[in-house]
């Protein structure tokens, strides 16, 4: 820990870990084929380790995080370390080495599925989810930790290991359910788990550790007092650990709330504010007893956008902190994981938007720069300010939101367009569909890079996609689908695409973020007014719908989630940029339509997962949500049906605003948890108070590579055929299946046909009516 003496401190609270070039991408990915050894693996991962904590070193911050690495999910190496393996991967333990185990648990396999895949805290990144049950038994595993730890210290630098808090490594879990027994809550689990921690905190001790930092991210959400109760209980024993390095516990991703007023009067000697996010005024963190006598670690810096700080604002309200907690160390908000780690590796972003950027790297410069003029005063270098963005403005984009009247956010009542597009499209009960994209070729991917490259020309380029298009519809006809998808195989990302073809928007060549193991993205920024230049999609879905009789679906994503996984705009307020996206997408769906689209999906799951942590700002940002999708999709046909892919969620303000949506059919994200989506939607349909529109709750996890059976299949869809009713229910897995292989997808898509025609022939024999396979 630095002395107070010395000056203000200054560290982050986490740093990317795919390598400056992905280099644990092409890793993975290659131990993953076979093509790479174990040892060579781990010798790349030691790698990436070493010259992240060697690099923050030398930037000048005074403390460095260690244990920040991962191989896949941090979350899931936390539950690791305390031992927390579900009972039904116990037997392949004894058998497989620790790290090939390690990727069992996070990517299963055909007979064995993985841990489910969770949105972490309204960013880009998923966690793999821990399961726990009453039977649950800890141990701790601390190998890898120390081994890095010893590492550091042979070369002189002291990292401050970073694990997960106790009570949000149990909040995070999922809870096991043995049918006939009581509700089982991982709260109950505390007491056996603390004893784990307070080993923890004596190996380190005993090694020279200083300090350790327990992140508690669930606390900064709405919490219940039995919760906040087991916080409070889990910091005043661990501060009493006999052996123990100080405690750092942060709260990142919003506001601390009454869990900062706990940890305050506990004796924990550090506490983590992500000021960034949250800022509280110096007055009412003064009004806290005992936050006098912390240190804080002030997360001024945001981990969770691209924008520089203004210095100098940052500067003043760092000095009124420091009056009322004089410990304290200038930091991160959060971990920078969610950033990329160079903008000076971009050299053909717009040099007045580039100026203003900050990526990992240069967030720890702002870090640093900031104690130093906190404990110095400003050098004569802060005398010249950045150059300031001056975001880009266009006038027709402004006149066309100022004129959007509230009828350009209605259409037809439900059950007009339901019955125009039942005429119009004559779909079987429970047709079968994808949710858009199909896996994408080397010889593609090779051929969208020679485009960008100037290697061949744009009409070599789509002979190339056609043909893949053709491929993708051919198969979707034989495997016996319903509703076709062109298979999304120009596009390189969901979001970036769309940014690519849009005004305002800027993208990166090398700005990857980790999603999930070895998936990274590249969000785009937006920095002006947002408009359409031309279509987007319209020349590959027509084309795809010309090789078929069978309606094929165009595929948007939407205003909504383009902006939660893009860097945007901080100079007016989002609901604004989200009705100049919407009026684009719109546009957009206006020209599917004239081309003879008949099913239009616009993707929108980033609306129940930017939900805000606190119930405070959930009403009004439901309200511009909703509205900005209804505007993208108001402006069609009654007959031509509007889908949208979203998650689920059992919190009734997002039930009711999914159903406000008004979309035609909702196809919910549920993997595994589909049956207590099932349930859900089961009491919603009882009591009229949830979707009365055409509902698809994904029945197989598209991420996994298990292919589910038939008889799975068809009884998860007669439960929700019984949940929903089966006039409204389609069959289609959880998401796109760009991720996965041939070999996975076509016998996984034949058995959900099968077993949506078994529903389908059940349904129209209660009926008397005539057995078809499909409806054309």
């Amino acid at each position: 820990m630095v002395n107070v003496t010395d000056g203000f401190g200054s560290s982050v609270l986490g740093y990317p870990r795919i390598g400056a070039h992905r280099e644990l991408k092409r890793a993975l990915e290659s131990y993953w084929r076979g093509t790479l050894t174990r040892d060579e693996l781990i010798a790349t991962g030691r790698d990436i380790q070493e010259r992240q904590f060697a690099e923050l070193a030398a930037t000048g911050l005074t403390q460095v995080p260690g244990n920040t690495f991962s191989f896949y999910d941090h979350v899931l190496d936390n539950a690791l370390l305390f031992g927390a393996v579900p009972r039904r991967f116990e037997e392949e333990r004894k058998d497989l080495h620790p790290l090939d185990f390690y990727f069992l648990m996070a990517r299963g396999r055909p007979d064995l599925p993985p841990l489910e895949l969770v949105r972490y805290f309204g960013t880009n990144y998923h966690y793999r989810q821990p399961e726990l049950d009453a039977d649950t038994e800890f141990s701790l595993h601390p190998e890898y930790l120390l081994d890095e730890w010893d590492r550091a210290m042979a070369r002189g630098i002291e990292l401050r290991p970073v694990v997960l808090g106790p009570v949000s490594l149990l909040l995070l879990s999922k809870a096991g359910h043995v049918p006939g027994e009581p509700e089982f809550d991982t709260l109950s689990l505390l007491d056996r788990l603390l004893p784990f921690y307070e080993q923890l905190f004596e190996l380190l001790a005993k090694r020279g550790s200083t300090c350790v930092q327990l992140d508690e991210p669930c606390f900064t959400g709405e919490r219940s007092a039995e919760e906040l109760a087991a916080f409070e209980l889990a910091y005043q024993r661990l501060s009493k650990a006999p052996l123990r390095p100080r405690i750092l516990v942060t709260g990142q991703y919003g506001n601390f709330g009454e869990a900062l007023r706990i940890l305050a009067q506990s004796g924990v000697e550090a506490i983590g504010l992500d000021l960034a996010t949250y800022r509280i005024t110096p007055e009412e963190l003064a009004a806290i007893p005992g936050i006098r006598r912390k240190r804080l670690y002030a997360g001024v810096i945001s981990g969770l956008n691209v924008w520089r700080a203004d210095r100098y604002v940052t500067l003043t309200y760092l000095q009124e902190l420091a009056k009322v907690c004089p410990d304290l160390v200038v930091s991160t908000g959060t971990t920078l994981l969610h950033v990329p780690y160079d903008v000076l590796a971009e050299y053909d972003i717009e040099g007045n938007v580039a100026d203003r950027l900050a990526f990992a790297k240069q967030k720890v410069g702002e870090v640093v720069s900031l104690a130093k003029a906190l404990t110095e005063g400003p050098s004569d270098r802060w005398r010249k300010r950045p150059t300031e963005v001056h975001f880009k403005q266009k006038h027709a984009v402004r006149q066309r939101v100022y004129a959007i009247t509230p009828d350009m956010r209605v259409r037809e009542p439900y059950a007009a367009r339901r019955e125009a597009q039942q005429e119009a499209l004559n779909l079987p009960p429970v047709p079968a569909t994808t949710l858009g994209s199909f896996p994408q070729t080397a010889r593609l991917r090779q051929a969208r890079h020679d485009l960008g490259a100037g290697k061949i020309s744009y009409a070599e380029y789509r002979k190339q996609v056609e043909a893949e298009i053709e491929a993708t519809i051919r198969l979707q006809e034989d495997i016996g689908l319903d509703v076709l998808v062109h298979g999304e195989h120009e596009r390189n990302d969901m979001i970036q695409y769309f940014a690519e073809l849009l005004d305002g928007f800027a993208t990166t060549r090398f700005g990857w973020v980790q999603v999930y193991g070895s998936r990274c993205v590249r969000p785009p920024i937006v920095y002006g007014d947002v408009s359409r230049p031309g279509p987007m999609s319209v020349e590959w879905t027509s084309y795809a719908q010309s090789l078929t009789d069978r309606p094929v679906k165009g595929m948007v994503t939407g205003p909504v989630t383009m902006l939660a996984r893009s860097f945007v705009r901080q100079d007016q307020p989002l609901y604004e940029t989200a009705d100049q996206v919407a009026l684009a997408i719109r546009d957009e769906l206006t020209d599917l339509e004239r081309a003879g689209i008949k099913i239009i999906q616009v993707d929108e799951p980033a609306i129940r997962e930017l939900l805000p942590a606190r119930p405070e700002g959930r009403p009004e940002y439901l309200r511009w949500a909703v509205a900005a999708f209804r505007l993208a999709t108001s402006g069609i046909r009654p007959e031509t049906q509007i889908h949208t892919h979203i998650g689920y969620s059992g919190r009734a303000e997002v039930v009711q605003a999914i159903e406000e949506l008004d979309a035609d059919v909702t196809a919910i994200i549920a993997t595994r948890s589909i049956e207590w989506v099932i349930d859900a939607l089961a009491e919603d349909y009882a009591t009229g108070n949830g979707l009365s529109h055409g509902v698809g709750p994904g029945v197989y996890e598209s991420r996994s590579a298990r292919i589910p059976d038939i008889d799975e299949l068809d009884e998860l869809l007669t439960a929700a055929a019984k949940a929903v009713g089966a006039e409204r229910l389609w069959a289609n897995p959880d998401g796109g299946l760009k991720t996965r292989h041939y070999w996975q997808l076509d016998p996984s898509l034949r058995n959900m046909v099968a077993a949506a025609r078994r529903v389908r022939r059940r349904v129209l024999a209660e009926r008397a009516e005539p057995v078809t396979t499909g409806g054309f």
